[in-house]
């Protein structure tokens, strides 16, 4: 699997002299082919579960592994074996490590909490659990309310003849705009916290907008919803109780103790600032953020052990979707490195166009261009990363982000969350809702697929939030 073989090549880069001296990929430098493995690696997610899906259930990792290996040999052989370390230290274990703890534990930890009873996938049933999905995604995280919903939503709508679209606007409310009003909801966030941005600032700046795109998205699901829950009951029966209705239960209740430890390592880690770090192929990694991972795997571990395991089996919880997730994630993270490399050159990089357009002719920044660059962005190099890029651009000094330059950094926050939504991979939970839903036999759209609905429905809402809230003083 790829994860065993990321791991064992770490444990070879320790092994090898000049850990702590490796040179750092110069982005200036790089030009436009070092972007073909990223573009091949997307592809390969796009197209392979339609083009070739057994062969891509079975082996996803491995190709992941394939585009990870194109990325790396071709930078050791031609900048150094030292400088192909040391961008892969940093995007496993300065990125990556920390991204897929926080994953995992969310998702081992709200897989053990389970919703019982009669839930009918009706219009107004759908709408409410929608509803109250978006709104702890900000306090529970968008991975954490996706993975405690998900599987009960899907198990209410099982009887529905057309429930794909049920899917995919939990996607766009849960696993994207309910989080942007916390750095707990959305990993962008949480890097402004971690560089400074107020705890409060995003719900201060954006429950505006926020409150907006979800009415607009909710609105919409609940006109195609009605209108699809009354077409399958013209063709059979949908939603009636086969046997007497049971009141709603939640079991696993030690897990939202579990939930509760997460979120103080998260917090915690970024309060508690000790000044010590290690540093590996010129990737530091700070102790507190090796506490707080420590952490998430503990209580990951400790939910595991706690909840019973005939608890997790009714409640459908498998390892499959948070594995695939891993595995096509750490490869996007390498595949991604040499991008961020350009990115991070600003204007003396390949994009460096790009950057140009955020700027006007006085200096100042542009919030629409904002907006729109970092919300493309975020829909294929995944958002966190991006929402970095662009917080530097804009100067990186979150006190003058907060007050004088508070329009460029709301329109950076609200690109990087609500275009999240735009593709599987925009967004982690995108990718894990997908996964769990198609195991549990959804027919969910292709990479492409998924594209056409979120075009359709986020598209004019973006244009909208440009003109009331982004292009507005």
């Amino acid at each position: 699997m790829m994860a065993a073989r990321l791991f064992l090549l770490l444990v070879a880069m320790t092994l090898l002299p000049s850990a702590a001296n490796a040179d750092a990929l110069d982005g200036a430098s790089l030009a436009l082919p070092w972007v073909l493995p990223f573009v091949g690696i997307l592809l390969t997610i796009a197209l392979g579960p339609l083009l070739f899906p057994r062969l891509w259930h079975h082996h996803y990792g491995k190709f992941a592994f394939v585009w990870a290996v194109l990325t790396l040999a071709p930078l050791a052989a031609m900048r150094g074996a030292d400088t192909a370390l040391a961008l892969f230290a940093h995007a496993i274990l300065g990125d990556y490590l920390g991204f897929i703890a926080l994953l995992f534990a969310l998702y081992v930890v709200a897989g053990g909490i389970m919703l019982t009873g009669t839930l009918r996938g009706t219009p107004p049933v759908n709408a409410a659990v929608m509803a109250f999905g978006t709104l702890i995604a900000s306090i529970v995280g968008t991975t954490g309310a996706a993975m405690i919903l998900i599987r009960p939503l899907l198990r209410a709508n099982a009887a529905r003849l057309h429930n794909v679209h049920v899917v995919v606007f939990f996607i766009f409310l849960v696993g994207n705009v309910g989080g942007a009003l916390s750095p707990l909801g959305d990993p962008p966030l949480f890097i402004g916290f971690l560089n400074g941005v107020d705890f409060f600032w995003p719900a201060q700046q954006l429950w505006r907008p926020t409150v907006f795109a979800a009415v607009w998205v909710l609105a919409l699901f609940v006109v195609m919803d009605v209108w699809l829950y009354f077409r399958d009951r013209r063709a059979a029966p949908v939603g009636e109780p086969a046997a007497p209705r049971e009141p709603l239960r939640v079991h696993g209740g030690v897990n939202l103790l579990f939930l509760a430890l997460i979120i103080v390592a998260v917090v915690d880690s970024a309060l508690w600032q000790p000044g010590i770090g290690f540093t590996l192929y010129g990737t530091t990694l700070p102790l507190q953020d090796l506490a707080r991972n420590a952490l998430l795997i503990v209580a990951a571990l400790a939910s595991l052990w706690l909840t019973p395991k005939a608890q997790r089996a009714a409640n459908g919880f498998t390892f499959e979707p948070i594995l695939e997730v891993a595995c096509l994630f750490a490869g996007i993270f390498v595949c991604a490195g040499p991008v961020q490399a350009m990115l991070d050159a600003g204007h003396d990089g390949a994009f460096g166009w790009l950057l140009t357009a955020v700027t006007r002719h006085d200096g100042t920044p542009h919030q629409v261009a904002y907006f729109w660059l970092t919300g493309i962005l975020s829909a294929i190099l995944d958002n966190a990363p991006t929402y970095l890029v662009f917080f530097k651009l804009a100067g990186g000094n979150a006190a003058d982000l907060m007050t004088t330059l508070a329009p460029a950094l709301a329109a950076i926050s609200m690109g990087a969350v609500y275009m999240g939504a735009l593709t599987y991979i925009g967004n982690a939970p995108n990718f894990m809702i997908y996964a769990i839903a198609t195991e549990r036999g959804v027919k969910m759209p292709s990479f492409f697929g998924y594209m056409i609905w979120s075009i359709v429905v986020l598209v004019p809402l973006f244009v909208a939030l440009t003109y009331f809230f982004v292009s507005t003083p």
